[in-house]
């Protein structure tokens, strides 16, 4: 299968082809009733409602419409149009027909989409159930592991499953292992039965094995998750009478080298491959209270440049692979972030900006899990300031151009309160301490100096940048720098990053991504899964795999 020129993460609901979006009150309900014939790329048919990446795309913008578009929304409830079935997973065929890059891709877009669920019943109080009427494998049961409850129909024949090990010689890759062990606190001896059946667990056993919440015979299963999702929303702080904000297509220019946005602007030099990528501070008069807030909607500063940075990441990973090392900047008057940063803290109980925030949060964690080299340059004319200062403490390092002799031009990074946790990393850490390993006195000296702008000298001396050459070495030590890196393995890269961005406290949501990042791309490419006779390339072929004997 060819990759297709251009993966677009923009949709709406006008475009959907997989899921409708039903609203009653205080309930949205998702229902999966995938097109069989709209898979993003040719060769393969979604049946049975097995999905792609162009199904999660979908799902990822039904979840921000019901997160700001409709705020009286407090719980949602996922289920199926198709008779006798959920949801049967990822689509083998297409697995079994993509490159090793797109399996991967696929695999982790689908996780942080999963997160996103997880992420809004925690902080922002959307409650999800999944309302299992059907047969639900492998990814489909992960989406509903996803959720805070699962309800399963009691018909004799529906069950879920993990079948991925015995059946196409992988691992259930999108955080079932994961979620059946850590969150669900399934045994590990009846986990162990469970990943290495085919057929599943039905009924009772289902619930006694916690693989589920509840069950219900057929006549019942409607009136049953009605009443659960209702329980679950009256426990919900989401504003019943609030006016939603829609969220208009995103105004973008896409140019073979470049993608611009309103707030956000990306150039590619492909000869070095590098992407540089420039967020802008917001500009002009802003809001300042909760009514402008509202009234400036999906276009208030930090909602737009969100999605923008979002679609931004989103779209360099799934289509500029060969462009291994990103350089973040910054432009902007410190000033406009500090504002906004201290209204965004003073309003953090109204749904609106906790939504916002919600979004750079998640945002923030997708550059986080990136496989790409992050570099920061701060130079004359940055704004890495409060919340845009996160961008420097998400890379790998940062280079802050000193200027002694030119106080005018010295470029300046200021801390506000929100680099101390208001938008951690999926640790639950704030990113400083991250990179202080939760230290008591690099953080209380970093904290003493919020509000300050600090200079190339005093960031050093804080630990908060990685080098500060003056005028006369900038130019050659980035170039060294950035040359180097763009020379190395982008294999072992992507491993050193992964197990350096995260040196803090293990939880369940590292431990999906470390497991996708060393255990599964590691098994996507093994013979044993991909060779010729792999398990995911001979599926439904009636041919039997064939298996390396040797343990590894």
């Amino acid at each position: 299968m060819s990759q297709p020129p251009r993966v677009d993460y923009q949709t709406d609901p006008s475009r959907y082809r997989h899921w409708r979006l039903n609203f009653e009150g205080p309930l949205a309900t998702l229902v999966a009733d995938f097109d069989e014939n709209g898979g993003l790329l040719p060769g393969y048919k979604l049946k049975l409602n097995s999905y792609d990446l162009g199904v999660d795309i979908e799902l990822h913008d039904a979840l921000n419409r019901i997160r700001f578009e409709h705020p009286e929304v407090r719980a949602v409830v996922l289920t199926s149009a198709k008779e006798k079935v959920f949801c049967s997973g990822a689509n083998i065929f297409m697995l079994g027909l993509s490159s090793h890059a797109w399996k991967v891709n696929f695999c982790k877009f689908t996780n942080e989409t999963r997160n996103g669920i997880e992420d809004s019943s925690r902080h922002s109080g959307l409650k999800f159930l999944a309302a299992v009427n059907g047969a639900c494998a492998g990814g489909g049961y992960e989406l509903a592991l996803a959720c805070d409850e699962i309800v399963l129909v009691d018909d004799r024949s529906s069950a879920v499953s993990l079948p991925e090990v015995p059946l196409l010689g992988v691992l259930p890759g999108t955080g079932g292992l994961t979620r059946v062990t850590d969150k669900r606190k399934v045994r590990h001896d009846l986990a162990d039965i469970f990943c290495t059946t085919t057929e599943g667990v039905r009924g009772q056993r289902a619930k006694d094995w916690r693989l589920v919440d509840d069950i219900a015979k057929p006549a019942q299963f409607a009136a049953r998750v009605q009443e659960r999702a209702l329980q679950l929303a009256a426990a919900s702080d989401r504003p019943a009478g609030a006016r939603g904000v829609p969220l208009p297509p995103l105004e973008r220019r896409i140019e073979p080298d470049a993608l611009h946005y309103a707030h956000v602007g990306v150039a590619i030099d492909r000869a070095r491959r590098t992407a540089t990528l420039t967020v802008r501070a917001p500009q002009g008069e802003q809001p300042a209270d909760l009514a402008a807030i509202e009234a400036a909607g999906a276009a208030w500063y930090p909602l737009q440049m969100g999605r923008e940075l979002d679609d931004a990441i989103l779209s360099l990973r799934s289509n500029e692979p060969e462009i291994g090392t990103w350089l973040l900047r910054t432009e902007g008057e410190a000033e406009a972030v500090l504002t906004l940063d201290a209204l965004m803290q003073a309003q953090a109980g109204h749904w609106l900006v906790r939504e916002t925030q919600g979004l750079l949060r998640r945002t923030l964690a997708r550059l986080d899990v990136t496989s790409r080299s992050l570099f920061a340059l701060i130079e004359p004319g940055s704004c890495f300031a409060g919340s845009l200062a996160e961008l420097a403490f998400a890379c790998d390092r940062s280079y802050m151009l000193m200027l002694p002799d030119e106080p005018e031009r010295t470029p300046r990074l200021t801390l506000s309160a929100a680099n101390f946790g208001a938008l951690p990393m999926v640790t639950g850490e704030s990113r400083l301490a991250r990179r202080f390993y939760g230290e008591t006195a690099p953080l209380d000296a970093a904290r003493a100096a919020i509000g300050q702008a600090l200079d190339a000298d005093a960031a050093l001396a804080l630990g908060l940048v990685t080098a500060a050459p003056d005028d006369i070495d900038w130019a050659d030590e980035t170039r060294i720098a950035i040359e180097e890196r763009v020379a190395m393995s982008p294999d072992a890269l992507t491993g050193m990053e992964a197990n350096l961005r995260f040196n803090g406290p293990e939880n369940m949501v590292t431990r999906v991504f470390g497991r996708l990042t060393a255990w599964q791309n590691w098994i996507f490419q093994r013979p044993n899964a991909v060779g010729e006779r792999g398990a995911l390339k001979v599926y439904g072929t009636g041919e039997k795999a064939g298996f390396d004997w040797k343990r590894v």
